[in-house]
C-alpha cells in the first residue's frame, strides 16, 4: 500500500491548505522529451561543428561522423514531435496548461511580469500561481518557442540541403537565402545553440529557487503533477 504524500512541515503562518493536480502527464511527458532532446542535439552537434575524437582504422571501417548525424537528427524529429504535442495538447488540455499566455499587447501583463520579478526578491513568501507565472511564460514564449523553432526550422533547412527538392527542403528551404546562405544559416544555428545553453542554466536556477522560496513543490511537480498551494496563491492566470 503506498504511503500517503506528506507536505513540508512549516511554521504556522507559512501552512499550506492542501494540493492540486496542475501538470498533467503529456505536459509533464513533452517537459522531458523537449529536455532530453535538446541536451542530445547541443552535444552531438558539438562534435559535429567540432569532431575531437579521432577512430582508429580505415575510414572505410567506421562511421563515428554519420552515427553522430543520426543521433542528432532522431533528436531533432523528437524535439519537433514534442512540440507539435504541446502544441496539441495545448488546446485540450487542462487550464494549467494553457497558464500564463504572453499578452504583450495588454498593459496590465507586462505589471504582472514586473512584480512577479519583484516578487522573486523579497525577503518573504508572497503569492504563487499553480500554473505558469507571466515571468516564467515570456521566458518559454522566446527561448523555448522562439529560438527552439528557429532551431528546427534551420536545422531541416540544412538538412533538406543533401535533398534538393524533398521535402524538408521545400518546407524549410526557404530560410537558407533568406539568412544569406548555407554559411549564415550554420552560424545563427549554432549560435543560438549556446542561447539555450544559457536559459537551461537560468531555467534550473530559477526552478530551484522558486521551489525553495515559495516551497510550493516546484521540482517535485514535474515528476508527479502536484503542486502545493496556501490561501492567497494564484490559481489561474
Amino acid at each position: 500500500m503506498a504511503t500517503p504524500y506528506r507536505p513540508l512541515e512549516l511554521h504556522p503562518h507559512e501552512a499550506k491548505v492542501g494540493h492540486r493536480y496542475v501538470w498533467e502527464m503529456p505536459v509533464r511527458l513533452t517537459h522531458f522529451i523537449t529536455a532530453t532532446a535538446i541536451t542530445v542535439l547541443f552535444a552531438t552537434g558539438m562534435f559535429i561543428a567540432w569532431p575531437i575524437f579521432s577512430p582508429n582504422g580505415d575510414t572505410s571501417q567506421n562511421f563515428l561522423m554519420g552515427r553522430f548525424r543520426q543521433i542528432h537528427l532522431i533528436a531533432a524529429y523528437a524535439l519537433l514531435f514534442s512540440f507539435i504535442f504541446r502544441g496539441y495538447w495545448f488546446v485540450v488540455g487542462n487550464k494549467y496548461s494553457r497558464s500564463g499566455v504572453p499578452k504583450m499587447w495588454q498593459g496590465h501583463w507586462w505589471k504582472a511580469v514586473f512584480n512577479q520579478g519583484l516578487e522573486y526578491m523579497k525577503v518573504e513568501r508572497g503569492q504563487a500561481h499553480l500554473g505558469h507565472n507571466s515571468l516564467a511564460c515570456i521566458s518559454y514564449f522566446f527561448m523555448v518557442g522562439g529560438v527552439g523553432l528557429f532551431e528546427i526550422v534551420t536545422g531541416f533547412a540544412m538538412y533538406g540541403e543533401s535533398n534538393q527538392g524533398g521535402f524538408w527542403d521545400t518546407t524549410c528551404g526557404w530560410v537558407i537565402p533568406l539568412l544569406g546562405g548555407s554559411y549564415r544559416t550554420h552560424f545563427w544555428h549554432h549560435t543560438c545553440a549556446w542561447v539555450f545553453v544559457i536559459f537551461v542554466i537560468v531555467h534550473l536556477y530559477m526552478t530551484i529557487f522558486g521551489s525553495i522560496r515559495f516551497k510550493n513543490g516546484l521540482i517535485s511537480s514535474i515528476v508527479s503533477g502536484d503542486k502545493f498551494y496556501r490561501d492567497g496563491d494564484i490559481d489561474y492566470d
